[in-house]
């Protein structure tokens, strides 16, 4: 285990020198800008994006010194391999899916367990840990859009996996961990599930958030991180239906005349956009002669 006591190896570790990461440090509120996304509740999720240079800093953190630690095989996002589409594949075809939410996820892990368990005692020295906690964290929460904040979750949440994990293993229970979103899939009683699951995350000073708590069973349409899983893996029929409209109407008045009937003026954006649910769908179901056709289309545009 690499141990780091002395500033200067911290500093031939990122490639930046002890003044820049002790400025960021220092004056973090001038390297973020807050930006709001929608999410697909109507909502709107709020993030905390990095500055170039803070950007870099957090990206060389989370790659030469994060990307060592063990990641648990309960985790399906933030970690090579890993996809919503590998996430749903362990519920295919299973009698009953329990999905559960933690509440708050980003915006409840705390500076001491961050300082505590990711930048520990025994591998790095006190001012270190500091230095870098206070570059991978920012206004009492791990940062939204910061390289950083998603390998850290999954080094906070190894063990509450592992814990998890085996619980399930036992009864024959398939779970996985996408993020926030926790899946439960077989034969169980889900109300015993529930109360295991919520005194482990209490122990982290987390919760569920009760109200996206969902149990499907097979006799339904049950999917999983957006991806249908009753007999294989498969996209809802409302998802790939808006994507045809729209190359119906791509087809039909060309690029260009599409966007000025949506009055859409960022066509960047747009074609960004359109290229890439078309790709999530070929990630899902890669031999879709119809998506490959849309694909091969939009390459000139």
């Amino acid at each position: 285990m690499i141990v780091y006591k002395e500033l200067k190896t911290i500093e031939h570790e990122l490639g930046f020198p002890a003044k820049t990461l002790y400025g960021l440090s220092n004056n973090l509120e001038s390297h973020y800008r807050t930006v709001f996304i929608p999410k697909r509740d109507g909502n709107k999720r709020k993030l905390s994006v990095p500055d170039s240079i803070l950007k870099m800093v957090q990206r060389a953190i989370a790659d030469n010194i994060l990307s060592y630690y063990p990641v648990s095989s309960y985790a399906m996002a933030y970690s090579p391999g890993c996809s919503v589409q590998r996430n749903a594949s362990h519920h295919i075809g299973k009698k009953k899916i329990l999905k559960l939410d933690i509440e708050g996820f980003f915006d409840n892990i705390t500076y001491s367990r961050v300082k505590d368990i990711v930048f520990f005692k025994e591998k790095f020295s006190e001012p270190i840990r500091i230095l870098l906690t206070m570059l991978c964290y920012y206004k009492e929460s791990l940062p939204q859009g910061a390289p950083t904040s998603p390998v850290i979750t999954n080094i906070l949440m190894y063990d509450f996996d592992e814990r998890v994990g085996e619980y399930c293993r036992e009864k024959q229970i398939s779970y996985t961990r996408y993020c926030d979103d926790m899946t439960f899939s077989g034969d169980f009683d889900e109300k015993k599930i529930i109360a295991f699951v919520k005194n482990e995350l209490k122990k982290l000073g987390l919760f569920l958030k009760n109200r996206k708590t969902a149990v499907v069973p097979v006799t339904k349409r049950q999917t999983v991180t957006g991806i249908v899983v009753n007999e294989r893996i498969n996209l809802t029929k409302d998802y790939k239906k808006k994507i045809r409209q729209e190359m119906y109407y791509i087809r039909k008045f060309g690029i260009d005349g599409h966007l000025k009937k949506l009055e859409i003026t960022d066509k960047k954006a747009y074609l960004n956009s359109l290229k890439g649910r078309i790709s999530f769908v070929l990630q899902t179901i890669p031999n879709d002669k119809e998506f490959l056709e849309y694909k091969n289309i939009l390459k000139c545009q």
